[in-house]
């Protein structure tokens, strides 16, 4: 049997070894508040190398002081974060794996002492500050940061970027009507409310020729919220401005209930690879090997992202091959017990 999961996957100029990805996920463990990686932070991605994921995203990493979703995020708006940063990518290489980063900022949703901005000064919920509306200068020093960002994650090493433009944070938080309340050239259609992405894409791509994935939210969970023809109209448009992936996820634009299963995110990932005839990858609930074979093999997504499932196990994609049959190469250290 041809197993597609352990498959090369080439993508521009990089080829990852397999199709499982670490998803990018919160640690929220920069304890000294300054956003520098700790020694949690080196062990952490390694490990997941080591137990032979193809690619390791970093969790969001601000662009930003103000676009930490928390004081304990990582960051990258200073030239500091860099020595830090590239330590993980050297342990990430260790083991074969590519290393990736997701830039991102978190708007309204930043829990921070300090003042906060987004699109539209509207709260995320009662609990929640309520942030200052972004003048036209605070999008432009935004969008500067994203591009100096990508400077200095290609100067750390990075194989991939990634912009965080799903789970309700600033990107996404101009690209909903639900968040977006403009009224000047950034707001209202949603050719406007892309303007933003729009505008960060090319800032990103005078400092970065790598490949460029960008994460999306694929349901707002909400009728008012954009549908499945925006995503697509989305997508296209990333795709023509030279983006080369499109990372689905789903919700945290506003409050919703979801009921998540196994595999709930797929489908989205599944329409915006048809709609927009890009690669995308399926994230949410995909805990066995089995199931990520089916994904891949009936070409419903191109990468497997995990989350929680390599939070408990950092050696899943040994699990998942001996599900599927297939003899995997493990670290020497480990041959004794692979």
């Amino acid at each position: 049997m041809k197993h597609k999961l352990f498959e090369p996957y080439t993508i521009k100029n990089l080829t990852l070894k397999n199709r499982i990805v670490m998803s990018p996920m919160c640690m929220y463990s920069a304890d000294d508040q300054d956003g520098h990686a700790q020694p949690f932070h080196l062990a952490h991605y390694e490990s997941r190398a080591a137990g032979q994921v193809g690619l390791i995203f970093t969790e969001a990493t601000a662009v930003l002081p103000e676009g930490r979703i928390s004081h304990e995020d990582l960051g990258i708006w200073d030239d500091k974060h860099v020595e830090g940063l590239q330590e993980i990518v050297e342990g990430v290489r260790r083991h074969g794996a590519k290393a990736g980063i997701q830039l991102a900022h978190a708007g309204r949703k930043a829990n921070l002492q300090d003042e906060i901005i987004a699109p539209s000064a509207k709260a995320f919920s009662d609990s929640m500050k309520i942030p200052t509306a972004m003048t036209k200068d605070d999008i432009q020093r935004t969008i500067k940061a994203f591009r100096s960002s990508a400077a200095r994650a290609k100067e750390a090493g990075f194989d991939i970027i990634e912009l965080h433009a799903a789970h309700g944070y600033l990107i996404n938080q101009f690209l909903s009507p639900l968040t977006n309340k403009r009224k000047d050239e950034y707001g209202g259609s949603r050719e406007n409310r892309y303007r933003f992405l729009k505008e960060t894409i090319v800032a990103v791509m005078e400092e970065w020729d790598g490949p460029l994935f960008v994460r999306i939210s694929g349901e707002e969970y909400h009728e008012e919220g954009n549908k499945m023809n925006d995503f697509i109209y989305f997508a296209s448009e990333m795709k023509s401005q030279g983006v080369d992936f499109i990372d689905v996820s789903s919700g945290g634009v506003v409050p919703a209930t979801i009921d998540p299963y196994p595999g709930y995110q797929v489908t989205f990932a599944e329409k915006i690879k048809q709609g927009a005839e890009i690669d995308t990858g399926a994230v949410g609930l995909i805990t066995s090997g089995i199931q990520a074979e089916e994904i891949l093999q009936n070409e419903r997504a191109d990468l497997i992202f995990l989350a929680r499932t390599l939070l408990r196990n950092p050696y899943w994609p040994k699990q998942a091959a001996d599900e599927l049959g297939y003899e995997l190469e493990g670290p020497r250290q480990y041959t004794r017990a692979w």
